[in-house]
C-alpha cells in the first residue's frame, strides 16, 4: 500500500514539474527570520514534520509545490525539502536541476548577514545533493559535499549551538561518509567519522537504534583492519546499546561478535551455536546467505571443507553483495583447488581477477578521497589554532587591561608631584632633542632628493613594463579568455562541467603560452628554470594566473573540478614560497625580468 501511495504522490509531482522549472524573476524580498509569510510558515510546518514523520511530510508538500514558486526563497527550500523527503522515503532524486540551483541559491545568501537557519539550510543543501551524487555512483563529488556540509556548520556555529536538528545532522553527515570510506576500504577515515556521529548521536539521538548501529560500524572498522580486540569491546558496546534484543541489527551484532570471539579463540562450539540460533530467526534471502557466509568462514578456518561448502556455494551464486560473493569466491577457490574441481575453481578465478582489476581502476579514486578527506582536516585544524589564538588574545587583553590602568593612574599621579623645576628641565631637553632632530631631518632630505633624482634618470633610461603588458592585453587569445571569463561569471561551488563552453581548448593553450613567452622574455622558460620543481601542466596554470584569474576562472577554462585547482593553486604557492597571490607574483615575475 505505500508503495501505491508513493506512485500516487509521483504523479502528483509530475502534473507540476512545469511549476517548478525556473521563471522570470519576480522582485519579492526574501523573508527576514522571525516575519516569515504563510508560504514559508507552511514550509517550516512541513520541516519540522520531516524529522519525526517524513512519509506524512512528503504527502504534505508534493500538493503545495505549484504554489512554491513566487518568492525565490520559498521556491528553493520547497525543492531542498523534496530532495530531502524522497531520500528519507528511500525515492531517488526526480529534481536534481532544481536542487542544484537550491545549493548556489543557499550559498550566496551566506555572503551577506544571512540568519543562523539559512546557515542550516545552505548545509542541508549540499548533504542531500551528495545524496544525489552518490545514488549516480559519483563518489568523489558525494563526499566533496558531505565535507562541504560539515564545513558550513562549522563555520557558521560553535559547537555548544550544535543540538537537536543540528545535532541529528551532524552525526547523519558523518555516517554518510563513514559508510563511504568504509565501502572503499578506507578505515581509518571512516572510524574517525564515525567517531564524530557517535558524539553527536549522544547529544541528540537520530533514532532508538542510531547509537547501537554506529558502535557496530566502529567494530567492523576495527575488525577490517585485523584489531579483533578492538572490535570485539564495539560489538559488546552495540549490543547493550540496543533498546530491544530481537530484530535485524540485533542478529547482525550478535553474527559479527561470535565469528569476532572465535577468531579470538573461543572455541567453535558457542560461536557455531550461536550463529545457527540467528540464522532460523533470519526473514529474506540476503541475510540468510549473510549467516550462511559467517559460519562457511568457521568450517573452513577448522578445515571442515564438505560443511564449507554446503553454506559458501550459496552464497557465491546468489548473494548480491559483491564483498560477501569475493569473501566466499576466496574460500571456495581454495576447496575447489584441493577437490581437483577444475572448471569451479576457475570460475571463482575469474570472479577474483575482475575484482583486482578494479581494485587496480579503484586507487585513484581512493587516493582523490584521502586528498579530500585530509584537507578538511587540515582545514579544520587551522580554524581551531585560529580560533584558540583568538582567546588566547582576549584572555591576555582582560589581564593587561587592568594592569595598564593601574600604571596610568600611577603614572598621572607621580608626574603631578613633580616640581617646575624638573618640568623646565625636561622642557629645555626636549628643545635641545628637537633642533638636533630637525638638523638630521635636513640631512635626511638632502639624502632623500638625491636618489630620488638617481631613481627618476633610471627610470627615464629603462622600458617600461606596463607598455610591455598592455600591448599583451592587446593579444587575441588574451582578449578572447578575458570575454569568457567576463560572460561567465564563473562559480566555485558550481560543478565545472555546467561551464563546458567555456572552456579552452589545447591550441588556444598552446596559444596563450607563446604569447606570454613573447611579450615576457620566454616567461615560461625563465619560470621553469628559476623552479625547476615546476610542471609543463604547471606552466599552463601559470599563464593563466598571469591574467589575474582566481581559482574558479582556472577551474572553468580548464575544465577541471574546483579542489583540483584549489589543490594545483596551493602547490604553486609553495613551490614559489610566496605570500602574495599567484596572479601578484606571476606578473611581477614578468615584468622585473624584462630585460634578462
Amino acid at each position: 500500500m505505500r508503495l501505491i501511495g508513493f506512485l500516487l504522490s509521483f504523479m502528483a509531482l509530475a502534473a507540476c514539474t512545469k511549476a517548478l522549472e525556473p521563471k522570470a524573476p519576480v522582485l519579492v524580498p526574501d523573508p527576514v527570520e522571525g516575519r516569515e509569510g504563510p508560504t514559508q510558515m507552511k514550509l517550516s510546518a512541513i520541516d519540522s514534520l520531516m524529522w519525526q514523520r517524513p512519509d506524512s511530510a512528503l504527502m504534505l508538500l508534493l500538493p503545495c509545490l505549484d504554489t512554491c514558486c513566487v518568492a525565490e526563497f520559498d521556491r528553493h527550500y520547497a525543492n531542498l525539502l523534496l530532495a530531502e523527503l524522497l531520500y528519507k522515503n528511500d525515492s531517488a532524486q526526480t529534481n536534481r536541476t532544481q536542487l542544484q540551483q537550491a545549493v548556489v541559491y543557499f550559498d550566496s545568501l551566506l555572503l551577506a548577514d544571512a540568519p543562523p537557519t539559512t546557515a542550516f539550510l545552505a548545509a542541508r543543501a549540499h548533504y542531500i545533493n551528495g545524496v544525489g551524487h552518490y545514488e549516480q555512483s559519483q563518489v568523489a563529488e558525494a563526499c566533496t559535499k558531505y565535507l562541504k556540509a560539515l564545513e558550513t556548520m562549522e563555520n557558521h556555529f560553535q559547537e555548544k549551538d550544535l543540538i537537536g536538528k543540528k545535532a541529528r545532522f551532524m552525526a547523519y553527515t558523518y555516517n554518510r561518509l563513514g559508510d563511504l570510506f568504509s565501502t572503499q576500504f578506507m578505515m581509518e577515515p571512516a572510524i574517525a567519522c564515525y567517531e564524530q556521529s557517535l558524539m553527536f548521536g549522544k547529544i541528540s539521538p537520530t533514532s532508538p537504534f542510531g547509537i547501537s548501529n554506529t558502535l557496530y560500524r566502529l567494530g567492523k572498522q576495527y575488525d577490517k583492519l585485523g584489531n579483533k580486540e578492538k572490535a570485539g569491546e564495539y560489538y559488546e558496546q552495540a549490543l547493550e546499546a540496543l533498546p530491544i534484543n530481537q530484530g535485524p541489527i540485533y542478529r547482525d551484532i550478535v553474527a559479527s561478535k561470535a565469528l569476532c570471539d572465535y577468531q579470538l579463540g573461543s572455541g567453535m562450539e558457542q560461536p557455531m551455536e550461536t550463529l545457527r540460533h540467528i540464522l532460523a530467526q533470519a526473514t529474506d534471502d540476503r541475510e540468510r546467505l549473510t549467516r550462511h557466509l559467517t559460519i562457511g568462514d568457521i568450517f573452513f578456518e577448522e578445515g571442515l571443507y564438505d560443511s564449507a561448502l554446503v553454506y559458501l556455494e550459496p552464497v557465491f551464486m546468489r548473494n548480491e553483495d559483491l564483498t560477501c560473493q569475493m569473501q566466499a569466491a576466496n574460500y571456495l577457490r581454495i576447496i575447489y583447488d584441493g577437490l581437483d574441481y577444475v572448471e569451479k575453481a576457475n570460475e571463482c578465478m575469474r570472479l577474483l581477477a575482475d575484482q583486482k582489476k578494479s581494485e587496480g581502476e579503484n586507487k585513484a579514486l581512493v587516493s582523490q578521497l584521502e586528498g579530500l578527506f585530509q584537507d578538511y582536516l587540515n582545514q579544520k585544524q587551522e580554524q581551531k589554532a585560529t580560533q584558540e589564538k583568538r582567546e588566547a588574545v582576549l584572555r591576555t587583553v582582560k589581564i593587561l587591561v587592568p594592569i595598564a590602568l593601574v600604571v596610568a593612574v600611577a603614572v598621572i599621579v607621580v608626574s603631578r608631584k613633580r616640581g617646575k623645576k624638573r618640568l623646565a628641565e625636561q622642557q629645555q631637553a626636549h628643545r635641545m632633542e628637537q633642533a638636533a632632530l630637525a638638523g638630521r631631518l635636513k640631512r635626511s632630505n638632502q639624502e632623500l632628493r638625491e636618489l630620488k633624482d638617481r631613481i627618476q634618470q633610471n627610470e627615464e633610461s629603462a622600458p617600461k613594463p606596463e607598455a610591455q603588458t598592455a600591448l599583451f592585453t592587446e593579444e587575441p587569445i588574451y582578449r578572447l579568455i578575458m570575454k569568457r571569463v567576463n560572460d561567465g561569471k564563473f562559480l566555485s561551488q558550481m560543478d565545472c562541467t555546467l561551464y563546458k563552453e567555456y572552456a579552452l581548448d589545447k591550441a588556444q593553450v598552446i596559444a596563450l603560452r607563446e604569447a606570454a613567452n613573447r611579450h615576457f622574455n620566454q616567461f615560461t622558460s625563465r619560470l621553469a628554470k628559476a623552479y625547476p620543481d615546476l610542471t609543463k601542466g604547471d606552466l599552463d596554470y601559470c599563464c593563466l594566473y598571469l591574467l589575474g584569474l582566481n581559482d574558479a576562472d582556472v577551474a572553468a577554462l580548464l575544465q577541471k573540478a574546483y579542489p583540483t585547482v584549489s589543490q594545483r593553486s596551493r602547490k604553486l604557492r609553495a613551490i614559489f614560497g610566496s605570500e602574495v597571490s599567484l596572479p601578484t607574483m606571476l606578473l611581477g615575475f614578468a615584468n622585473n625580468n624584462l630585460l634578462c
